[in-house]
């Protein structure tokens, strides 16, 4: 009997190679044309994962991004869904949110309404810590009759301050964070780095995990965003077993940088982010 998170892996492949990930002249989008390794290891990729769609011109890089960040939420979105058996509470997968919609980052909306009233006061913060993530997962505040559910925990005298409770007013609280990067270069490493350091730095209470997610086919570009610590907690990539079939089988040199990178604990595939993110 086939594991269901085997059959969702491959709905996920699919729907890659259906929309974000297309073939030009035999190219797969996610390769850099000008580069020979890149092409070779894409094209063998794509073909593992299964057929792409053909096009005459590849999709705009904004638009196969988006595309690539639809693909990933439906995902996660259906893979939390079974596992709530592990994780209690609903955990809801969004696009298009700013962190000050949360609790632990609801503090910079005043911050920014401050330095909107003060040039001096602008000029000196900037603006970069509204950020909004391409992949947000959140759990809403749960209800006293839910908290109460087998034997009452909660009343008005206790615990008046946390997050979990409705009835202290709390926003939903920022579980997760996701990056998705349907390929890499420098500028988006940088992008990716500074979201998540701002992430860190400005929260009020707990952090929430941070992810990226890449398709990219280049190890050494892999790993600019996965090699060092603190401030991502792990890159997945679309398609690592079938990325490290192609290395074996084209080359071993760069098969060892990703390797080092599997065993530093810095690179997973895209079917461990659900499983890791119920922890």
């Amino acid at each position: 009997m086939e594991a269901w998170l085997t059959g969702a892996r491959r709905r996920f492949h699919a729907a890659c190679l259906a929309g974000p990930i297309t073939l030009t002249n035999g190219v797969p989008s996610i390769a850099d044309v000008s580069n020979r390794p890149s092409r070779e290891i894409s094209a063998a990729l794509v073909a593992r994962i299964g057929q792409s769609k053909t096009v005459v011109t590849k999709p705009a890089g904004q638009s196969a991004g988006a595309m690539f960040e639809t693909v990933c939420q439906q995902f996660l979105a259906d893979t939390l869904a079974q596992l709530r058996h592990i994780r209690p509470g609903a955990l809801t997968v969004a696009r298009g949110k700013t962190i000050s919609q949360f609790d632990q980052y609801h503090h910079l909306d005043d911050l920014q309404a401050l330095a909107d009233a003060s040039r001096e006061l602008k000029t000196l913060l900037g603006a970069d810590y509204l950020i909004k993530p391409d992949i947000v997962v959140f759990r809403e505040p749960e209800t006293d009759a839910t908290i109460n559910r087998e034997t009452v925990l909660v009343d008005g005298t206790v615990a008046t301050r946390t997050p979990l409770r409705m009835a202290n007013g709390a926003r939903a609280t920022l579980h997760a964070s996701i990056s998705c990067k349907l390929t890499i270069r420098s500028d988006r490493v940088q992008n990716t780095r500074s979201e998540a350091l701002n992430l860190i730095r400005n929260r009020k209470g707990r952090l929430p995990h941070i992810a990226a997610v890449t398709a990219e086919p280049t190890p050494s570009r892999i790993a600019a965003i996965a090699l060092g610590t603190g401030d991502i907690d792990c890159v997945y990539h679309f398609a690592l077993p079938e990325l490290l079939d192609v290395l074996r089988a084209q080359d071993r040199e760069t098969l060892e940088l990703v390797e080092t990178m599997i065993e530093g604990q810095r690179l997973r595939d895209i079917a461990d982010l659900p499983l890791d993110l119920v922890i």
